[in-house]
């Protein structure tokens, strides 16, 4: 195998050219973001993602116009963003406004001296359908076969959308984003919550919601799920696929809807820019849940900018698995062998006889991943392997995926079984989830000591379960061995499956 920086794979790298780049400024009514994706992946790769929170839409409700305070900082920071942009060679850029620019009165000449900045920059106004239709793109990268409704709150709206398996339905878009609201009760906590009632009273078909999901995309609400991940110690910081059942969330919003400002100052995890907010996001969670009669809460990283990202996918890439294809491209970036995943899932197979189609993608994934430290220092690949999966962008794994992967990939590497670092996969994992990891670990261990990692050697040997015996077959003069390592973890799985390691070697 070539290494990394060898003539062969730099000529390689120099035929392939750089990667494509794209960008998206995401102009809100509360803050305005630039985020360039590198790429044309299933799994989108943002390579830099700046946002300033400058409330151009604070004010609007009473004005009828853009925060005149905050429009020049406005037209400084997208100017700012235009040359980092162009810099980075991002194409197609494209700046995409929402509800504070599309209501305001001086929207239009708003638009027409960001033109001026950004000459050759399409700049669209997107009406509440435009946006609920990103947005829904957007989480359904995310979450294939969401099923449930969409709420995705913003400064000035919050976009409703019906998913039904992956497919979107009816969308709305009401006037009770955060900031909005505030100013439609007068910050005044009780009358935002009657307003927001009435409001999502208009929508019936919001109770088809009962007992599904509820996918919630904002940063208002994100802010809301890192101060219940701060509080409850959870072992993950990652908000994207995090998950609150339906008390639990009605519980934290009437935590952050009675708490004083300085309350909120002292909760761990709230972040100060958006403290005003936060009173108002979790008035309009707490009803939302009631009108919907949703089973838990979800939450998504993923909405607009991601759907902007996903049209510009072709049918295929956006048709494959995202958990899959993470593993597919971390292995390119980080393995020796991409033909060895596929020998590795086949060889693994007999251990799992009875598996179900998610558990299989799971193990297909961990063979793509268990590579992924063969270019690190030897005495940190278990330890660098298992932060690498488990805080990987991947946007399709949920926590307990990534937990399972993680540690699979780890055991991999045999580390020390009490490594502190391990705890987190644990907390994330049932019984069941961490004895498959274990099995499905110690075989990988075993297929790399017999291969050295390659799918040729690989291939000469077997794993069969018969009875109480798991038996290793081996082909004499196939370039393997049952040497003492071989012979060490082989019986290691054996013990994983509570059977007894036969090594059988066939006449080659």
């Amino acid at each position: 195998m070539d290494r990394p920086d060898s003539p062969v794979v730099a000529d390689a790298q120099a035929e392939q050219g750089p990667a494509p780049r794209a960008g998206i400024v995401d102009l809100g009514s509360n803050s305005v973001r630039l985020v360039i994706y590198e790429g044309r992946g299933r799994n989108p790769l943002a390579i830099f993602n700046e946002k300033a929170v400058l409330g151009l839409g604070r004010g609007l409700q009473t004005t009828g116009r853009l925060n005149e305070e905050a429009v020049p900082q406005a037209l400084m920071v997208l100017e700012r963003y235009h040359a980092v942009a162009r810099a980075m060679n991002a194409a197609p850029l494209e700046v995409l406004a929402t509800a504070a620019v599309r209501d305001a009165s001086n929207g239009p000449a708003f638009a027409a001296a960001l033109a001026e900045r950004m000459p050759g920059v399409p700049i669209r106004i997107l009406d509440g359908d435009e946006e609920a239709a990103f947005s829904a793109d957007g989480v359904l990268l995310g979450f294939p076969q969401a099923d449930g409704i969409l709420g995705d709150l913003g400064g000035g709206s919050l976009e409703l959308v019906e998913l039904t398996q992956g497919r979107a339905g009816a969308s709305a878009s009401l006037q009770i984003g955060a900031i909005r609201l505030a100013d439609r009760a007068n910050n005044d906590i009780g009358r935002a919550r009657g307003i927001a009632e009435a409001e999502l009273g208009k929508l019936p078909w919001l109770a088809h919601g009962k007992d599904r999901d509820l996918y919630l995309v904002g940063g208002a609400w994100r802010a809301l799920a890192k101060i219940h991940i701060a509080q409850t110690a959870y072992p993950l910081s990652i908000v994207h696929h995090y998950v609150l059942r339906r008390e639990e969330a009605r519980d934290l919003c009437g935590v952050v809807m009675a708490a004083t400002r300085r309350t909120l100052e002292r909760l761990p995890g709230a972040p100060s820019k958006r403290l005003q907010d936060l009173p108002f996001a979790a008035a309009v969670l707490r009803r939302l849940l009631r009108a919907t009669g949703a089973r838990r809460v979800v939450f998504s990283a993923n909405g607009l900018r991601e759907g902007w990202y996903a049209r510009l996918l072709t049918p295929e890439v956006r048709r494959e698995d995202p958990l899959l294809a993470a593993g597919r491209e971390m292995a390119g970036r980080y393995g020796r062998d991409n033909e060895l995943p596929d020998a590795l899932s086949a060889w693994t197979a007999p251990l799992f006889p009875t598996e179900q189609p998610s558990a299989l993608a799971l193990r297909q994934a961990a063979c793509w991943l268990s590579d992924i430290g063969s270019h690190d220092h030897p005495d940190y690949r278990a330890e660098q392997s298992f932060l690498r999966v488990l805080r990987q962008p991947g946007i399709g794994l949920d926590h307990h995926e990534r937990a399972f992967l993680a540690l699979a990939v780890a055991l991999r590497y045999e580390p020390e079984l009490d490594a502190p670092w391990l705890a987190a996969a644990r907390v994330l994992l049932d019984a069941p989830a961490l004895r498959r990891a274990e099995v499905l670990g110690a075989a990988l261990r075993l297929a790399y000591t017999l291969s050295g990692g390659t799918p040729e050697l690989l291939r000469s040997t077997a794993l069969v379960m018969q009875q109480d015996r798991l038996v290793l077959r081996l082909v004499e003069g196939g370039g393997t061995f049952a040497g003492d390592s071989v012979q060490r973890r082989v019986e290691a799985l054996a013990a994983t499956l509570g059977l007894l390691a036969v090594v059988e070697i066939e006449a080659g």
